[in-house]
């Protein structure tokens, strides 16, 4: 089993809003921008410019659950697997993001990784609450 660790951050945003906002693949280079740097629909597929290059991004059907789960795929073409939920609490939500340390992957990298997703979620709490 791979290694993983789950980030979980904490908005004063209904899960509704929240996850409307995050489940639309066009708003990510407003909040994932360690990630993403823009995205745009290529023959039917969506491409995310990242810092390691281009890679599709599929996400999760849209549903009433608040699954953001989605599979990015890399330069490399190895498609890597992302759980991410928005969960009510209250009038608030929670979002929750894991991490999956892969077999190629250093803790240094993994650490990194960790980071820049911790700012981009962040980023999205600060954009919920605002």
């Amino acid at each position: 089993m791979l290694k993983s660790k789950t980030i979980i951050i904490p908005i004063k945003a209904s899960a509704k809003k929240v996850y409307e906002f995050a489940s639309n693949v066009e708003n990510l280079p407003k909040w994932a921008t360690a990630f993403c740097r823009s995205v745009r629909k290529q023959q039917g597929d969506w491409i995310v410019e990242t810092s390691r290059g281009p890679a599709s991004i599929r996400m999760t059907e849209k549903n009433g659950f608040g699954v953001l789960d989605h599979y990015v795929s890399p330069p490399s073409g190895a498609e890597v697997y992302v759980p991410m939920r928005v969960v009510p609490n209250e009038e608030g939500s929670e979002i929750q993001f894991t991490l999956f340390q892969g077999q190629d992957m250093s803790d240094e990298d993994l650490a990194k990784d960790l980071r820049w997703v911790e700012q981009d979620l962040q980023t999205l709490k600060n954009l919920m609450e605002s």
